[in-house]
């Protein structure tokens, strides 16, 4: 579906002859709320016929993480997927060979990791191009994204990635604004800044929610906020999800571009091929998915430090624990033993409330 057009011509056009300066913020505030509706109606599907969704998308997590792979066609995510996983993911030499998401599973560290590798993100599929829309919806639901690159080819997939991320509400690296926003029924805007401002001011604010037909809101901007991040509180259904950029193929680069691609951050460079550079690549995806290992202790037993609990680092008290064994377990909880580096004694008495860290030792306790 195309853009709707205005009287000035498509919403993007219009963003990139108008003119950046305090004058057309306001002006360039509201065609970015404007952009952001639209896209938002391209990819949530409307209701009615049941067309059903594409065939070999909707793939069942498991594991204790997922990492979808992202990339241009031919780029070598197949290859470095079939030689991390030993999955099969049919490798040909010819474009586009990958075309519905083919799962993996590796474990490290004791977790298991599920790998997706995405069919090839082509350059429009935020706009409906190729499958790009479930492919995307599935990236949403990825704890990481690695985005693979060919060394060769310069950065530029690397922008046109993420922009295609970007366009389909996926922040990468990036923390939520720090705005806080509520709807009220009455009262109109009321906009409270707790520092200085260099793109928003309550006339900018105004026209953007007045896009979303919001005429009656408390808005608190807590960091110097752009009306992309209003625009993102707004919308709500923004995903931020941490990721790494792996360049393949370092075997075709000298000694010397190497060094300069070590110094970019969140890169990796790796050759999938030779299977080089692997563990480093596992290292750093180990320490962006955050996780904690969580080992148990039945009674009068030594430790079991063969198949941990993994959690995600935002949950981690001892209910979150038991709520991933059993959701009955946290009815006849009474307390928990814990050892290790949450705590000041060894045994220490924890209630559910206590946060675990990573590679405590847990016994719980029933009534």
């Amino acid at each position: 579906r195309a853009l709707p057009v205005s009287a000035l011509g498509p919403v993007p056009l219009q963003m990139a002859r108008t003119q950046k300066n305090k004058a057309t913020a306001h002006h360039l505030g509201l065609l970015k709320a404007r952009l952001a509706k639209l896209r938002r109606e391209l990819i949530t599907p409307k209701g009615g016929g049941g067309g059903g969704p594409g065939e070999g998308f909707d793939v069942a997590k498991t594991g204790d993480a997922r990492i979808g792979f992202v990339g241009f066609p031919s780029v070598g995510k197949s290859t470095l997927l079939s030689n991390l996983a030993g999955v099969y993911s049919e490798v040909a030499a010819y474009e586009f060979t990958t075309l519905t998401t083919v799962p993996g599973v590796i474990r490290y560290k004791g977790a298991k990791i599920q790998l997706l590798d995405l069919p090839g993100i082509i350059e429009g599929a935020k706009d409906g191009k190729g499958r790009g829309r479930q492919v995307i919806a599935v990236a949403r639901t990825c704890n990481l994204i690695l985005i693979v690159l060919d060394v060769l080819k310069p950065l530029g997939h690397k922008k046109i990635i993420e922009n295609e991320l970007e366009g389909f509400g996926i922040r990468l690296n990036s923390k939520p604004p720090n705005i806080g926003f509520k709807k009220k029924d009455k009262g109109g805007i009321n906009l409270t800044a707790t520092c200085p401002q260099s793109e928003l001011d309550t006339e900018t604010v105004k026209s953007i929610l007045a896009e979303y037909k919001i005429h009656n809101a408390d808005v608190t901007l807590r960091s110097d906020a752009t009306a992309d991040d209003l625009i993102d509180v707004v919308e709500g259904n923004r995903v931020y999800i941490p990721c790494i950029y792996v360049l393949n193929k370092i075997d075709q680069i000298s000694i010397e571009e190497l060094d300069i691609i070590y110094k970019v951050p969140h890169c990796v460079p790796i050759s999938a091929h030779h299977r080089w550079n692997f563990d480093d690549l596992l290292e750093k995806i180990w320490d962006y998915l955050k996780l904690v290992r969580i080992y148990t202790k039945p009674k009068g037993q030594l430790p079991d430090y063969t198949s941990p609990v993994v959690l995600p680092y935002c949950k981690t008290t001892v209910e979150d624990f038991c709520m991933k064994i059993h959701k009955n377990l946290i009815k006849d909880f009474k307390y928990a033993l814990v050892w290790g580096s949450s705590v000041k004694h060894n045994p220490q008495k924890v209630g559910k409330d206590h946060t675990l860290e990573d590679e405590d030792v847990i016994q719980i306790v029933k009534k």
